[in-house]
């Protein structure tokens, strides 16, 4: 039993050492790669905000024209807040990008 319990411990030191020897280094490999795959994240998010921005310039125009067609005096109100959420999702997804990248 205690040539066996040895054993294991011998095992356990020579995974340990190993593991310590490829844990060894200043991480640039793994810091350039995790920024590669994040910057690459950057253009299909920023086209998928521009695409929100679309739909919700269409939702908005359709709503502002209905309530102009029925004579609702808030027509101005709407139309600006709308126009506003469209711009604000084209300012940021531009923002971003030009800040990260």
């Amino acid at each position: 039993m205690e040539k066996h319990r040895k054993k294991v411990v011998l095992i356990a030191v020579i995974m340990l050492s190993a593991f310590g020897v490829f844990a060894q280094g200043n991480g640039t490999a793994g810091i350039t790669e995790a920024t590669q795959m994040v910057t690459s994240y950057f253009d299909p998010a920023t086209k998928l905000i521009y695409a929100i921005g679309a739909v919700v310039g269409l939702i908005g125009g359709v709503k502002v024209y209905n309530k102009f067609s029925s004579g609702d005096p808030d027509t101005s109100k709407t139309a600006a807040s709308w126009f506003g959420a469209c711009i604000f999702l084209i300012v940021a997804a531009t923002v971003l990008r030009s800040f990260f990248l």
